[in-house]
């Protein structure tokens, strides 16, 4: 009993009761997401991944603390920084990789490339590349949700450049006035594109951007894994609850550019240097393992293991064969 009281300890964070189980997974997700980005930009510089490339590295702790609030049936959405809410949603990253690389092994059979990629097994409705346009369709799967009569959520993701879209308001209105399940999180990294929101946001408190509509609102520290779950978890109660809508801004940091073609001349390196140093959110997990008696050898033994599964994706991606014409004519009409 006394081992079993142990395992379930809270080990560190600002959060409710997190176990060092939890950590460790959390720590294993977040490497897998940030080592999976790390290739994905090796593979676009080498050309073999074309168009658009986003990338979540620095906000991983968001949609990790996030995914451990939710059950199977929860919708997610998001917008084209989206391979980190793929992966936690529990898509491989072997089929993420190859639809990265236009493969016919992808999840859109390598005709969605970054930005268009879905997988309705795991519930995820997209990346999509019309700024703040998931905001509208994830109130629709929360409407789905409710006609239903599910206690299923929606969470449709969306950052500081698309908080003052017209279509987001627009939804606001909506998921309040029918009391929708839906989470909004708005992952603030401070730059939309290359403009801070300082300069583009005449509000600078984004968690109240609903409060017109009575939705409530929260700001959390989207670095720290706990603080997010614990933000979450209140949040996803209160949608489940039958309360309507609820509003997160997770203050948050890309390290990269806006997209794999961005310079992010508009910032300094000693800005970028210095959240790595002191607010990395992988860095601030492993911390809390070590303080809690995890060894580094079984800390280097998840490192190895995140290695080996991205290596594994990029090498299953190479191999694998680009779609065949006679695709290029599916998929567009569905017949009813």
């Amino acid at each position: 009993m006394a081992a079993a009281q142990e395992k379930t300890a809270r080990v560190g964070g600002n959060g409710p009761s997190l176990t060092r189980e939890q950590f460790m997974d959390a720590f294993h997700e977040m490497l897998l997401i940030r080592r999976f980005e790390e290739k994905a930009g090796q593979l676009y510089g080498m050309g073999l991944i074309g168009g658009f490339c986003h990338l979540y590295i620095g906000q991983e702790a968001v949609v990790v603390g996030i995914q451990m609030t939710l059950k199977d049936g929860d919708k997610l959405i998001t917008s084209y920084r989206d391979h980190g809410q793929m992966l936690a949603a529990g898509m491989t990253p072997r089929g993420v990789m190859a639809e990265l690389t236009g493969r016919a092994t992808g999840y859109s059979h390598g005709k969605g490339g970054s930005m268009h990629m879905f997988s309705r097994e795991k519930n995820f409705y997209g990346g999509h590349g019309i700024v703040g346009a998931q905001v509208a369709l994830g109130i629709g799967l929360a409407f789905a949700n409710k006609y239903r009569g599910t206690d299923e959520v929606s969470v449709a993701y969306f950052g500081d450049g698309a908080a003052n879209q017209g279509q987001v308001y627009e939804s606001f209105n909506l998921a309040a006035l029918h009391k929708l399940p839906c989470l909004f999180i708005i992952e603030n990294n401070l730059y939309g594109m290359g403009t801070s929101v300082e300069r583009a946001s005449a509000s600078h408190e984004l968690w109240r951007n609903g409060e017109p509509w009575g939705i409530p609102g929260r700001r959390v520290d989207g670095m720290d894994i706990a603080a997010v779950h614990e933000a979450a978890a209140e949040a996803v109660a209160h949608c489940r609850a039958g309360k309507g809508p609820y509003l997160l801004e997770m203050m948050t940091y890309r390290y990269r550019g806006h997209s794999m073609s961005d310079p992010a001349k508009y910032r300094k390196r000693e800005e970028v240097d210095q959240i790595r140093k002191t607010r990395d959110p992988i860095e601030h997990v492993r911390q809390i393992l070590l303080d809690a008696g995890v060894g580094e050898d079984s800390l280097r033994k998840i490192e190895d293991d995140v290695k080996a599964t991205v290596n594994d994706s990029a090498e299953f991606a190479q191999t694998s064969p680009e779609p065949d014409p006679a695709e290029l004519y599916t998929d567009v009409l569905l017949e009813a």
